[in-house]
Formats: C-alpha cells, structure tokens, sequence
C-alpha cells in the first residue's frame, strides 16, 4: 500500500497537536514543521485543509497558532483521510467480461474492511505521550 506523503504529514502534525490538546496552548507553524520534519510551506497547505474540514484550529497574529477542534480520541482516522486524502479511498471497477463483477465484489469487500478498520482507530492512538522532541509554543 501506498499512502501519500500529505496523508502522513497530516497524521504526524495531528498527532503532534494531539499531545498538547486541552492546555490551552497554540502551537507554531515553524514549530510544528521542525518538530516533525516536514516542509514548512506543504505544512501551511495541510493545516489550511484540516482547518477547513474542522480537525484545527487557527489563530492569526503574534499570538497565534494552531491546535485540535476537538479531542484526539473523536478524530478517527477516516476522518483525516477524507480530509487530505480521499483518493485513498476510491475504488473503480468495471463489472465486464467474465470475471469483472466477481473481481470487483472481492475488491469492494476489501475496501469496505479498510474503511472499518480506520474507523476504530482515533487520533489517540496516534499521540506519543512522552515524545523526547522538545515543543515550543508562544
């Protein structure tokens, strides 16, 4: 399987906001990027996506930055996958020739236990608690 580098980008920042979900803390762009190694500029392009579909939070200004909407335990993965990554979940299939309905039921099962399995896992599971990578707010 192949996921997209913006599919894992976006569970990495994720997961880090979700460290720090309910202190009251925004947490930096440049921050974010450095603390999980990813491109600052792709970075803004990704949060502006969560944003938009109600996985974050922004504020503007000196004083501002980013965090959760919500609990990291409501956001299942699904969630952050439709968000960044819909593609991932498509699936097309033509029901011709002798074999094509019953190859496209195989594959539409498959698809089906893949969306199951990311709906029982959260954003919690993503969260490592005592990560050794320094933070840094304003």
């Amino acid at each position: 399987m192949k996921l997209s580098h913006k599919l894992e980008y976006a569970c990495r920042v994720l997961a880090q906001l979700g460290r720090t979900y309910g202190e009251d803390k925004l947490a930096h762009i440049e921050a974010l990027a450095t603390a999980e190694a990813i491109p600052a500029n792709y970075l803004v392009q990704i949060l502006n996506e969560l944003r938009s579909v109600g996985l974050i939070i922004s504020k503007r200004g000196k004083q501002g930055g980013y965090a959760l909407a919500r609990a990291p335990k409501s956001i299942t993965l699904i969630e952050i996958v439709e968000a960044v990554d819909s593609e991932l979940l498509e699936r097309s299939f033509e029901n011709q020739g002798h074999s094509g309905e019953r190859v496209a039921g195989i594959w539409s099962e498959i698809g089906a236990s893949f969306g199951m399995k990311m709906r029982e896992y959260t954003l919690e599971d993503f969260v490592v608690k005592d990560a050794d990578a320094e933070m840094y707010y304003i």
